[in-house]
């Protein structure tokens, strides 16, 4: 479950690897794209970066992030954030762009489930374990270039 210390290890070092090459490591695993989410600390109000998968949502622009949290009890403290305070910067690569996000709902949600699912069947299996309904983050461009 993402709460050990390995999976915690390898989260810090995922996001290290990412950061010292400034996006040009690590963007891809398994096939997947592999994103860094900035988001404002609920509490303290600073930058919170943790690396994520991400799952196309329509056009190339649009993401949905799964906040699975390994299927955990709680929701993952990133997503806590973003309810909080929904202006994010995705860095995709070598780019920043600022997006907005907002939890998907319904058949939206349902879609983008089914989506991210056949990605990466894990999804399935943490939603096994856990009694809440693990929530589909959407994220949309702020603006329509974005930061270098």
């Amino acid at each position: 479950m993402v709460d050990s210390r390995a999976a915690r290890a390898a989260i810090r070092l995922h996001r290290a690897v990412l950061r010292l090459t400034g996006g040009r490591l690590g963007t891809r695993l398994a096939g997947l794209e592999q994103v860094l989410l900035t988001t404002t600390g609920r509490t303290t109000g600073r930058p919170r970066t943790t690396p994520l998968v991400a799952i196309p949502a329509g056009d190339g622009e649009r993401i949905a992030l799964i906040a699975s949290n390994g299927g955990a009890r709680r929701d993952p403290d990133w997503y806590r954030n973003l309810l909080a305070h929904p202006d994010v910067v995705v860095q995709r690569g070598t780019v920043r762009h600022p997006m907005r996000c907002r939890t998907a709902e319904g058949a939206e949600r349902d879609t983008l489930w089914r989506v991210a699912v056949t990605a990466y069947g894990g999804y399935a299996a943490y939603q096994d374990r856990t009694d809440r309904l693990i929530p589909v983050v959407v994220c949309e461009p702020l603006v329509s270039n974005p930061q270098g």
